[in-house]
């Protein structure tokens, strides 16, 4: 059994930026990961993923981005990040061990690994919300003869040319994976089944979530109402286009229905010009039609299912049936940190962006870890 003050589950970039916090305050850690590199999640993302976020806003704590890379940097772009982040802040995982189980015995907690096991007092668990994909059932579907995907397997548009493909979700990949199609000459459509928000990425040149922070001193729902004429403005009637608007504004749809608003890079602009269509939600499929909620049917190629992920924490983690609800609730809390010694970071949907929340929480759990550190010694 290896003992370790501080065990750390995954190694992207929640992962790596609790392991940077702790190093600074000189905190005893190990970080696991189940693959052979660091950031594989970000390595298999689709190849025109850009940041939604600017490069300003989503460096981790102790290290900036390239100053040469673009304002929004890419796929690409953050996978090199990463591993620069790794190797400067002499960060060493222990690869190719995938976590088993994790469980409180006494005063530590206990965790097996498919490589030893590992005894510390906290443990960060970082593996994210995106860990294992959602993909939902339709009545029919068994019966479609093209392709059926999660958007998680999607790289990019060439195999599709000249194919009709539902897009099925309107979330920032949905919605960039539907022009990555248009550009490779296939003809997308969205399925939208919920009401939706639709921000601007940048406005009059300023990234939209950093001028946020000039209402993040108001409640969601007063700044939701001070920002929307100005975001109506910019957006314009979204209705036109067969969308059904929130009746929650960005900030509050993310507090109460943790779902983050899009941030256009295009998509609106290709609905407008008739390059996307816009269908409602799935009732039913036969053969390759798809019957539509607002009485419309297509015959589409391919289907991609950019419907979510969930987190994996009941694969490993030993808690009471209980306890783990109360998780799954906790940790969607921006004040949630640190009960009983047990951590999480990049769990939190922020309408800062996941990658500024991932350095606010780091150092937040590093701080707490590094008091009660203290407190043990004495």
């Amino acid at each position: 059994m290896t003992a370790v003050n501080t065990l750390i589950i995954g190694a992207s970039a929640a992962g790596l930026a609790s392991a940077a916090c702790l190093k600074k305050k000189g905190i005893e850690f190990i970080i696991l990961e189940k693959n052979s590199k660091v950031a594989n999640s970000w390595r298999n993302h689709y190849d025109r993923l850009h940041l939604h976020t600017s490069k300003k806003w989503s460096a981790l704590p102790y290290k900036a981005f390239d100053q040469k890379l673009p304002k929004y940097p890419s796929r690409q772009n953050v996978v090199d990040y990463l591993d620069e982040y790794s190797k400067e802040l002499n960060i060493s995982p222990v690869f190719n061990t995938e976590v088993l189980s994790v469980k409180k015995e006494g005063s530590s907690w206990i965790t097996d690994t498919s490589n030893g096991t590992f005894q510390s007092s906290f443990v960060i668990v970082a593996t994210g919300l995106n860990n294992k994909s959602k993909v939902p059932e339709w009545k029919g579907m068994n019966s479609f003869r093209g392709l059926i995907i999660h958007s998680s397997w999607y790289k990019n548009g060439k195999s599709f040319s000249g194919q009709n493909v539902l897009v099925v979700g309107f979330g920032n990949s949905a919605c960039e994976q539907a022009i990555c199609l248009h550009e490779n000459g296939a003809f997308p459509s969205l399925s939208v089944r919920s009401t939706v928000n639709v921000l601007p990425r940048d406005l009059f040149g300023i990234p939209i979530l950093e001028l946020g922070k000039f209402t993040s001193m108001f409640s969601s729902r007063v700044a939701d109402k001070i920002n929307a004429p100005i975001i109506k403005l910019a957006v314009g009637d979204i209705s036109k286009l067969g969308l059904k608007k929130s009746a929650y504004g960005p900030r509050e749809q993310i507090e109460k229905q943790k779902r983050i608003p899009l941030l256009d890079i295009g998509t609106i602009d290709l609905i407008r010009e008739g390059h996307i269509k816009v269908y409602g939600d799935i009732k039913w499929i036969e053969g390759n039609t798809v019957y539509f909620d607002d009485g419309k049917q297509q015959t589409f190629d391919a289907i991609i299912c950019a419907t979510g992920y969930q987190h994996n924490l009941e694969s490993f983690l030993s808690v009471n049936a209980e306890r783990m609800n109360d998780l799954g609730r906790e940790i969607n809390k921006q004040d949630y940190f640190g009960v009983d010694g047990l951590y999480f970071c990049g769990f939190y949907l922020s309408p800062k962006g996941m990658l500024h929340e991932i350095g606010t929480e780091a150092t937040r759990n590093a701080k707490d870890i590094e008091k009660k550190t203290k407190r043990q010694l004495k």
